[in-house]
């Protein structure tokens, strides 16, 4: 197949690199032909995760079919360069969705086991691993083997958050959940500082299926970690008005897109912060339940193509980051005075409650919270600062999402991940030569005689 040469990055535009790239137009075309390859879906992941520089990247967008649809049992399977919005559009109409979703639908389904992907619903059914029956591997030999949670489950764990590094996910099969309409009940619950939000995360009276709260990153003092839990669920056919019309459509808004890049300067404190204010006092009026469609309660984003623009040519961070139950309160009070001491804005600043921590092997999340930070890149000074807030995450028992990260250290990678020796024994076994690596893996010493 013809490769081209081309410099890449992720979402974040940050690192830019040299790769080789490849792009197979069929299933049967998967195959490891390189000394170093790593494969690559849509490129949402925002760091070095699909990034190989100087060797070789596998594109498997073209590789995105729906094979089977069982719609009485809500099983699907379909190869992996399937994106989720392809899916819904097929699933959704006939009352099925998602059993796990991240933040936007233009992912592909590999990439969803690869990073072991998480959403609002983590506290409640955790991630995407948890609900998947069945992976179809392609092996550094060529060679091609079905994982289930039952039969080469040791293989399974090892792939399922194994940042791409055992095999060319091939074919997945995963659990749908039945819903009743396209829309969400969804209610808004303000917090004048960081602990009325915790408690309102904590709170059983109005916690949902879904839950997630945005948070004024700028905020300081008494107004420290101010914010809004929303707190949804998918819509009952009693809860939606008699003059709805079809329960399974809704009005997409036009999607806008960011036509430049803009000026480094852009994005400021003052700017944020007025942005800030304002959100906070607008949504904190939404106090009753409220009707709205899928897509804006999940995918608010993808409403806006090229957002990442937004942060100029130098490109973002996103720093996500969880810290373990027993002290996350003190945790995340730390890394958010640590941020707004620095007066380093972040555009976005996630809360999420997790659950327990999965059965995957390098899988990032655990019982705690969960910080998402967008942090824009103006100088060396932001990374000075990204140390800082490692130091605080390890300190509290926690870790670093790899699919989000550009610049963790490996020293730090190890203390976070304590079950990377186990993974690296079955890596080490199914892919002796480390062929399947990037500029991630390099970068933390995972995989190969790295310990």
């Amino acid at each position: 197949m013809p490769t081209l040469i081309t410099s890449l990055s992720g979402w974040g535009r940050y690192p830019v690199q040299s790769c080789e790239l490849e792009r197979p137009e069929r299933y049967a075309d998967l195959r490891p032909d390189a000394d170093s390859v790593i494969a690559r879906g849509q490129g949402r992941s925002y760091g070095d995760a699909a990034l190989n520089e100087n060797g070789r990247v596998l594109l498997t967008e073209r590789v995105n079919r729906l094979l089977e649809f069982d719609a009485e049992k809500g099983i699907l399977r379909a190869e992996a360069g399937a994106t989720l919005a392809e899916i819904l559009d097929v699933i959704a109409p006939k009352g099925w969705f998602l059993p796990v979703t991240p933040g936007t639908k233009f992912v592909s389904l590999g990439g969803c086991v690869a990073a072991d992907v998480h959403g609002k619903n983590h506290h409640h059914e955790g991630s995407f691993g948890d609900h998947v029956l069945g992976i179809d591997l392609i092996l550094a030999d060529g060679s091609r083997v079905t994982c289930t949670p039952d039969d080469n489950a040791e293989l399974f764990w090892a792939t399922v958050g194994g940042m791409g590094l055992t095999g060319i996910i091939g074919e997945v099969t995963f659990k749908l959940i039945p819903i009743q309409s396209a829309h969400m009940m969804v209610r808004h619950h303000a917090a004048d500082n960081l602990e009325q939000l915790f408690q309102h995360l904590q709170n059983p009276a109005i916690d949902d299926r879904y839950t997630v709260a945005w948070m004024d990153s700028l905020a300081t003092g008494k107004k420290l970690g101010r914010g809004i839990a929303m707190c949804g669920h998918h819509a009952a056919a009693e809860e939606l008005p008699v003059d709805i019309g079809h329960a399974f459509s809704t009005r997409q808004k036009r999607s806008r897109s960011v036509p430049f890049d803009l000026p480094g300067w852009a994005l400021n404190p003052v700017s944020i912060g007025a942005f800030n204010s304002f959100y906070y006092q607008l949504e904190e009026k939404k106090q009753q339940p409220f009707l709205t469609g899928y897509d804006p309660y999940f995918y608010p984003l993808d409403a806006v193509g090229h957002w990442n623009r937004l942060y100029g040519k130098r490109g973002f961070v996103q720093y996500q980051c969880v810290v373990s139950e027993p002290s996350a309160f003190d945790g995340i009070k730390a890394l958010l005075q640590e941020l707004s001491g620095s007066r380093r804005p972040s555009f976005l600043a996630v809360l999420k409650r997790f659950g327990a921590q999965g059965r995957g092997l390098l899988s990032f999340p655990m019982a705690g919270y969960t910080l998402a930070l967008d942090l824009p890149i103006r100088d060396d000074g932001l990374f000075v600062l990204l140390d800082k807030l490692d130091e605080i995450v390890l300190q509290h028992g926690g870790r670093v999402y790899l699919a989000k990260d550009a610049r963790l250290s490996a020293d730090s990678f190890r203390a976070m991940y304590p079950r990377y020796a186990e993974w690296l024994r079955i890596k080490n076994a199914v892919d002796p030569q480390n062929r399947f690596s990037s500029s991630l893996s390099r970068r933390l010493g995972i995989g190969g005689n790295a310990t």
